[in-house]
């Protein structure tokens, strides 16, 4: 159920070698990394997927660089992207412009590339998490995400993931991130409905874990 994720602005390149090593062998879905950091040297048969963020992590960028970005992405080795919303149009509740702006990336990269759609929740209110969700699902996107892990106002919480689960129901995976440091974040997101950990210290997060407790839907994540 974990994206590991190395996304240090300050990263080196030893540093995503590193990150990719640690996630081929702790088993996770995929690593996750930024778009000029492709593309990735994966053993052969590991089965990790390449996640790629898209428009990170502010949003500001215009929908045809987004769109631009996520295509490069694609054709570097990335199986998903996980693109950042204009959060200041959510605020003004400009959730067409929200929803045009995921739709031009969806359709820059088609299925079977996954699109994760990164709302920022704890910048949003209840209402704007639900509408946000709801332009996500209208414009083709895969999973809702709650956030960038790099945003003052906070990363994912249950009460969020509630909310999106909610919105979304079993038709959208959830990828919980940003502040997943613990066995106990991890099961608290899972339970309240997440179906994906976006997790930097993964190794942490699984060290102290019953693999009985959470059995990994099928998929890879709905």
């Amino acid at each position: 159920m974990i994206d590991h994720t190395f996304l240090k602005p300050e990263g080196r390149r030893e540093d995503v070698e590193g990150a990719v090593a640690e996630a081929v062998e702790l088993g996770t879905y995929s690593v996750c990394v930024s778009p000029n950091e492709l593309p990735l040297e994966l053993p052969e048969g590991s089965g990790v997927r390449v996640t790629a963020v898209c428009g990170f992590p502010s949003g500001k960028h215009d929908s045809s660089v987004k769109a631009a970005e996520a295509a490069l992405a694609v054709s570097r080795g990335a199986d998903e992207i996980d693109m950042v919303i204009d959060i200041g149009a959510a605020l003004d509740g400009r959730f067409d412009a929200v929803e045009a702006d995921i739709r031009a990336v969806r359709d820059a990269v088609p299925a079977p590339t996954v699109l994760k759609v990164i709302i920022e929740s704890a910048a949003l209110d209840d209402d704007a998490i639900t509408a946000a969700c709801e332009a996500a699902e209208a414009a083709g996107a895969d999973f809702v995400k709650t956030s960038t892990g790099f945003h003052s106002a906070g990363g994912a919480t249950v009460r969020s993931v509630e909310i999106m689960k909610r919105a979304v129901a079993d038709r959208l995976g959830i990828k919980a991130s940003g502040g997943i440091r613990s066995r106990a974040d991890a099961l608290a997101m899972v339970r309240a409905g997440a179906t994906r950990l976006g997790v930097s210290r993964s190794r942490e997060v699984l060290s102290d874990a019953d693999a009985s407790a959470v059995s990994a839907p099928e998929s890879g994540g709905y």
